[in-house]
């Protein structure tokens, strides 16, 4: 039996907190690990090193060629929170490696915004107060406010159309096939991160 189920989700969350990362320090992280052809979390298959190399590839040219609009920008800078994003990840997570740059291209935005990263399988007791239809879905962000401690808000495992391409896909055939994880990779290149970007804005115009 887990001896820390009952502890407040504050307390788990300031736990977490004091060992969470910087968006560069996971992004050297997730280079170190390529170099030593290796991945976060408790399971270290080729496989899912392979995908930490290509999370590295992808994540290097998002911050490379993300654009921000001017309207978005405007909200951003407009934002009168005080606000920490504590986003759960692993380096072999297709997803967050789409998901967490855009994240760092509006937080660097606002000094209003403060993102820290944990791995998951470093902090599961974290990850299980945030499950995604009973399961450990990331990247997930957390969203606290700095002057209370209390959640806000959670965002993830991916954008909303995304989630609405995966749902509609599982409705239909019941199961995710390496064919569509192939589609969403493609529709993630070509939405240039703009469904997480208007989704993020709008969580933050709620405050």
């Amino acid at each position: 039996m887990n001896t820390l189920e009952n502890r407040p989700v504050k307390d788990i969350i300031t736990e977490s907190l004091k060992h969470a990362i910087s968006y560069q320090d996971y992004r050297n992280l997730v280079k170190q690990l390529v170099v030593e052809e290796s991945t976060t979390g408790d399971e270290k298959t080729e496989a899912l090193a392979n995908y930490t190399m290509l999370n590295d590839r992808r994540m290097k040219r998002w911050d490379k060629t993300l654009k921000i609009s001017e309207g978005i920008k405007e909200k951003v800078f407009n934002f009168s929170g005080n606000v920490t994003w504590l986003v759960i990840t692993e380096s072999w997570c297709g997803d967050a490696a789409h998901v967490i740059p855009v994240l760092n291209k509006i937080a660097e935005l606002s000094q209003n915004i403060d993102l820290k990263l944990v791995i998951r399988d470093e902090n599961k007791d974290l990850m299980d107060q945030f499950l995604t239809n009973g399961g450990r879905a990331i990247a997930k962000v957390i969203m606290i406010d700095n002057a209370t401690g209390n959640v806000l808000n959670t965002y993830g495992p991916r954008p909303t159309l995304a989630t609405k391409l995966v749902n509609d896909y599982k409705e239909e055939h019941g199961a995710l096939t390496p064919e569509f994880k192939e589609d969403l990779q493609v529709w993630y290149n070509a939405n240039k991160g703009q469904n997480v970007m208007s989704d993020v804005i709008e969580m933050l115009s709620g405050f």
